[in-house]
């Protein structure tokens, strides 16, 4: 695997190693060693699937508490997905990277605890696995507005207004948000 910390190097991007032939392939997606060895040293306790249509947009969600490291990937599909840095101490505070993630290029995307995370479906029938390194609590769980202004996030969005849930069009803006 190839680990390729992105403009705020905290975010990995992670090329597995694929071997394939007219079977189809096998690539392995989780490697406690190599992982450790590679700075993303965590445990997970909870993995999560989810299933989208294209030009659904999911986020940008955290926790402040039980905050959640996630490794993403998708199975199926594609999906442009971002992480925001929410730490109030980093000196990339509010700024955001992304990667285009998709079954073709089976990338996964490593999002540290302490970042907002999202992504937009790129196609139909887009399954999104990713590991979380703490529970879901919804108790704790903020959104900030995925088209904040102030983040400057630009989605590929193809002239297609995007679906999203009642929770994300109440997001709040990034300046009044609840950070780390």
């Amino acid at each position: 695997m190839k680990f390729i910390p992105l403009d705020i190097p905290e975010v990995v991007l992670i090329e597995p190693r694929v071997f394939g032939d007219e079977r189809g392939f096998f690539m392995e997606t989780w490697n406690q060693k190599l992982f450790a060895e590679n700075g993303i040293d965590v445990e997970f306790v909870q993995d999560n699937h989810s299933k989208s249509s294209k030009g659904i947009l999911r986020g940008l969600h955290y926790q402040l508490q039980q905050t959640q490291g996630k490794l993403v990937r998708v199975a199926s599909g594609k999906v442009f997905d971002v992480a925001v840095d929410i730490r109030r101490s980093s000196p990339t505070f509010g700024q955001h990277v992304s990667a285009v993630l998709s079954a073709a290029n089976k990338n996964m995307l490593w999002v540290p605890p302490g970042f907002a995370h999202g992504f937009f479906s790129m196609e139909d029938d887009t399954e999104f696995l990713y590991k979380c390194t703490d529970f879901y609590a919804p108790e704790h769980e903020c959104s900030v507005l995925w088209n904040d202004a102030e983040l400057g996030i630009e989605w590929p969005l193809d002239n297609i207004e995007p679906q999203l849930s009642e929770k994300d069009r109440n997001a709040v803006a990034f300046k009044d948000a609840e950070t780390l």
